[in-house]
């Protein structure tokens, strides 16, 4: 008898994969006999491996080694040879669409995502704009695999279970957390512009916070080279702020860190993904997306998402849109003393 094996497709952005971590958890979790092999980018691979006994990740660089038809066909041939039974593409994409094609022409249950376009272009539409709560994507995904005869309830909590990372496995300026300190994380930029709040007003929000909690520790996380700039500013002028991507050399090692933080300070970006897979409470700030696309942290609470009430909001579903205004005034209008009080307020609980 041929048992059930799943594969699932979702290659793009980080944050994006991170949003598929709670679906797969709860659907290894409640179909323990299934087998189930995740199918992403090699990045990734840490965000899956030990996430249950049934599950699988396989890598595919598509940029090198299934680069094109070529290299589309030559997966093609892997993927058939684990003798898959369903095809779950959660991405929908024209790569996935090509695979989930071949796999149409054989004996496979296949199902893919519904990215509710209709409804994205009346949300960010100029004119007649109908701001209305669109399908989440952890809810598109659901969908998925009840339509594959998979029905899911939600069970996920964070990836490290009921507990913790272990701060051990970290180098010595992570390995304690006193019982008076607070650990914020803050995650300032994003993949485009229409989503990042202007740093120097964002280093005000960290001045204001360090003058109110003097034993907190203001961890910074991003990797990039407009990143390391801005934080060897930032952490020369206080000396309170860590740049993690000097001592986190994992994906892993982010996710013990952001375990442990407070509260974790983000753009709506992979940052605000990946603390929500620890189960720290995020403020998320939003520019020129809205949680209304389907995009908020997996349990993030809507009350802790700063955002203007702006006519023009949201412009873009992805903030890769210029900004029809020309000065960003749904990031530029948002006061420091705003995500300030955001900020007290969490912890404070």
């Amino acid at each position: 008898m041929k048992h059930d094996h799943i594969l699932i497709i979702r290659f793009s952005s980080l944050g994006d994969i991170a949003m598929t971590v709670p679906v797969v958890y709860s659907l290894a979790r409640q179909y323990p006999d299934v087998r189930i092999t995740m199918l992403s980018r090699p990045f990734a691979r840490q965000l899956f491996e030990n996430l249950a006994p049934n599950v699988n990740f396989m890598e595919a660089d598509l940029k090198l080694e299934y680069h094109g038809i070529k290299g589309l066909n030559t997966l093609y041939r892997r993927l058939v040879a684990k003798q898959f039974t369903h095809i779950a593409d959660l991405h929908n994409v024209l790569r996935s669409e090509y695979l989930r094609m071949r796999f149409n022409l054989g004996r496979y249950r296949v199902e893919h995502i519904n990215k509710n376009r209709k409804g994205r272009r009346r949300l960010t539409s100029r004119n007649n704009k109908q701001l209305v709560q669109q399908p989440t994507a952890i809810q598109n995904y659901l969908d998925v695999f009840e339509r594959l005869g998979f029905p899911i309830h939600l069970e996920f909590k964070s990836i490290f279970d009921e507990g913790k990372g272990n701060l051990m496995q970290l180098p010595p300026i992570f390995d304690t957390k006193n019982d008076d300190e607070q650990w914020i994380g803050i995650a300032p930029f994003a993949a485009h512009q229409g989503k990042i709040y202007p740093p120097e007003k964002m280093l005000e929000v960290i001045r204001l916070l360090a003058a109110d909690y003097p034993k907190a520790r203001f961890l910074l996380f991003g990797r990039g080279p407009k990143e390391e700039e801005t934080f060897l500013s930032w952490c020369h002028e206080l000396p309170q702020c860590v740049n993690v991507s000097l001592y986190a050399e994992t994906l892993k090692d982010e996710l013990i860190l952001m375990s442990h933080l407070d509260v974790m300070l983000s753009m709506d970006s992979a940052n605000m993904h990946l603390a929500s897979l620890t189960g720290t409470p995020v403020i998320s700030v939003w520019g020129a997306t809205h949680p209304f696309a389907g995009f908020m942290g997996y349990n993030q609470s809507p009350d802790n998402a700063i955002q203007e009430d702006l006519s023009c909001r949201p412009c873009s579903i992805y903030g890769n849109k210029p900004c029809l205004r020309g000065d960003y005034a749904c990031l530029n209008g948002i006061q420091p003393e705003t995500i300030l009080q955001k900020v007290k307020t969490v912890l404070n609980k």
